[in-house]
């Protein structure tokens, strides 16, 4: 019986042992040297800041804005957007009504939710 412990009691310290992790040090100076952050989302408001207008650039704000839970500035953004196209994804009407609802301009977010029901129903991703 004395032995059968002495063997689990053994074999319990050498498997913690193997199991222990060996740290390694890293040096990662000469990488983060060469490689530099770019904060997209700050260029994209630069650019827009600077008065260039595009779709594109208007849903990329805006989406951000949005998943951010930024929805002041989602708003904001989504409002320059439908100014120059109503031809969008039902997602977008609705993302922009939300945002509305949050910054209180109930009556703007429900003619864009009428909007959203003339245009269609939203398909569903499977």
């Amino acid at each position: 019986m004395q032995n059968r412990l002495v063997i689990l009691i053994l074999g319990t310290i050498f498997s913690l042992s193997a199991a222990a992790q060996n740290e390694k040090v890293f040096i990662t100076d000469k990488v983060s040297d060469t490689y530099a952050y770019v904060d997209v989302m700050k260029t994209y408001e630069r650019v827009a800041a600077k008065g260039y207008k595009s779709v594109d650039l208007f849903q990329k704000l805006g989406d951000s804005s949005y998943s951010h839970f930024k929805l002041e500035k989602a708003a904001e953004w989504y409002d320059k957007l439908f100014a120059m196209t109503a031809d969008l994804e039902p997602v977008y009407y609705y993302r922009y009504a939300e945002s509305l609802r949050f910054i209180c301009e109930n009556e703007k977010a429900d003619a864009i939710l009428e909007k959203l029901k003339t245009k269609g129903t939203v398909k569903k991703k499977v």
